[in-house]
């Protein structure tokens, strides 16, 4: 039995109609998965599954509200490039109306029932993605997350979700929920998967839209901050997150707790306040127009979108100002931490307690979710073992990594120090941009000079040698340090490193590199980083090598 028809045969079995809203033929997916098994992409043998709020050509665009479909000619860009990778489209997922919710309920679809315990919410408002992943119907899902509709449904389903900085997958093609703070994330079930994922969206995109400058890994021993409170965890899931700060410690990673006050003061600005107004703009005008039960509308969403009108332009500038107040407390809160740690979700409620008190309970998911996007803070959604509820079931607990703007790949490096993945080396976001650097003696790792790199945000890639033909003599320096220098008739190979680093950080690192080194073409011998090939590296001028003291050593 192929893949396809393992997948379809499991998608019968379940009997989970709620987690598709386009389910496409099977004869159709076999034939392109077919395809891209022949075409050898990065992902080829791939399932995606698409949030039904984000465009795939010739499938109707619903945002799960049966009035507002149309059927677009051509995919988002971040499906266009996962498909052009070799993922192939299973369907279309069902969501939170409108993306406007957190608990995967409010939808005329279907409630999507947790993958483990039925009787639970599945998370929103990718509620069908992140379901479809955890059920085995698809290997990733694209989702989206504006107040942490990327993050809650991993966390409860016991999955990896991306969620990027703002802006840096293109948002096109997608049902915007609040513009501003919009973005396309990816649910997989582990971060290796995850990470291919992002880095064929990122490719797609070319340069990053926020520069050249973004670090492409942690510092060596990164600073976690975590809640010195924990406002709605019951004990059970306070226990589970104090596990994980354990974990974290053992990984290496420095803990220290902050005052969260400030970020969830923001968290309730996004429903609360005069932001929620983007949500009107974006569908008010469909929502104010259109017949509630011929179109199909969830009476929540309806609700809470239209009351978004009475907000004045006035009061929309207010409400930015007492964010950006809020950022800045938040901001010196966090300090020198590299990332923030917290729950991925404060519980995980029964349907009917959700539908007892839609509002409240969509609020309390929220809690650890709502800010991240209003601060410009890019998360990354990992499992972190189960939580035994009062019932005697198990919920599966996650914990969330946030970074400031443009660190995504901080927190690849963080997560998988804490989750002991070795298959991570390079995140998504080397993809779009990064420069190799060979780098020999006292900048190898564990050298004296190493922090001149891993605090510029630079990531240990592997060891290389050079080509024959160099010579490494110690330099009259303070501190000593070696010296390459090239030389055909009496050099040797040279053991090194390769770094890879943002094009700002190396045009920093090169400013601040003092005489007698300098940078320039370094001739490297075929190797586990590659084929042979002249990359940027150290070197030292001509009158300093001839001064220097041979060396028939290659560490310092």
């Amino acid at each position: 039995m192929s893949k396809v028809d393992e997948v379809y045969t499991r998608i019968a079995a379940a009997d989970r109609p709620e987690v598709f809203i386009t389910l496409r033929p099977q004869a159709d997916v076999a034939a392109e998965f077919d395809a891209a098994l022949a075409s050898g992409g990065p992902l080829a043998g791939t399932i995606l599954a698409v949030k039904d709020n984000v465009d795939v050509a010739g499938l109707p665009t619903t945002a799960a509200c049966p009035g507002y479909a149309s059927t677009p000619t051509a995919d988002a860009p971040a499906v266009a490039a996962l498909r052009a990778a070799g993922a192939v489209v299973i369907g279309k997922t069902n969501l939170d109306q409108f993306a406007t919710g957190l608990v995967g309920t409010r939808s005329p679809h279907g409630a999507v029932r947790d993958s483990r315990r039925p009787d639970r919410i599945s998370g929103g408002s990718s509620s069908g993605s992140a379901v479809a992943v955890a059920l085995g119907f698809a290997d990733i899902a694209i989702g989206t997350d504006t107040a942490g509709s990327g993050r809650v449904p991993a966390g409860l389903q016991g999955l990896v979700g991306v969620k990027p900085t703002v802006g840096a997958i293109s948002t096109d093609g997608v049902v915007p929920a609040c513009a501003s703070y919009d973005t396309v994330t990816i649910f997989a079930a582990d971060l290796p998967l995850a990470n291919r994922a992002m880095s064929a969206m990122a490719a797609a995109q070319g340069p990053r839209p926020f520069g050249s400058s973004a670090p492409l890994a942690a510092p060596e021993r990164p600073v976690v901050a975590v809640p010195a409170d924990l406002p709605e965890l019951d004990e059970a899931w306070r226990a589970a997150f104090a596990e994980a700060v354990l974990r974290a410690e053992a990984a290496g990673l420095v803990i220290k707790t902050v005052d969260l006050s400030p970020f969830l003061a923001a968290a309730k600005l996004l429903y609360e306040d005069a932001l929620v107004a983007e949500r009107h703009d974006a569908v008010g005008d469909f929502l104010d127009s259109a017949d509630p039960v011929d179109a199909g509308l969830d009476p929540t969403v309806a609700g809470i979108i239209g009351a978004a009108a009475r907000f004045t332009a006035v009061d929309l500038l207010r409400a930015r100002r007492r964010l950006a107040e809020l950022r800045a407390e938040a901001m010196g809160e966090w300090g020198d931490a590299t990332v923030l740690m917290v729950p991925t979700a404060p519980a995980h409620p029964t349907i009917a307690e959700v539908a007892d008190d839609p509002v409240g309970v969509n609020s309390r998911m929220g809690t650890y979710t709502n800010f991240c996007n209003l601060f410009d803070l890019c998360g990354l959604a990992v499992p972190s073992g189960v939580v035994s509820e009062t019932d005697g079931t198990k919920a599966q607990f996650g914990v969330t990594f946030l970074g400031t703007a443009h660190e995504d790949a901080v927190l690849v490096d963080v997560a998988g120090r804490f989750l002991g993945d070795a298959d991570i080396r390079a995140s998504w976001v080397e993809t779009a941009e990064s420069i190799e650097l060979a780098v020999f003696g006292a900048h190898m790792r564990g050298g004296p000079l190493t922090h001149e790199l891993s605090e510029r945000g630079a990531r240990w890639a592997g060891e290389i040698t050079t080509t024959p033909t160099y010579r490494l003599v110690a330099l009259d320096t303070t501190p000593p340090k070696p010296g390459l220098i090239r030389d055909p008739g009496a050099g040797r190979a040279i053991r090194g490193e390769i770094w890879r680093l943002s094009p700002a950080a190396l045009g920093e690192f090169l400013a601040a590199l003092p005489e007698p080194m300098m940078l320039g073409k370094v001739e490297v011998a075929a190797g586990e980083t590659g084929p042979a090939r002249w990359i940027v590296g150290f070197g030292c001028g001509a009158d300093a090598g001839a001064a220097g003291t041979e060396l028939d050593r290659d560490r310092w």
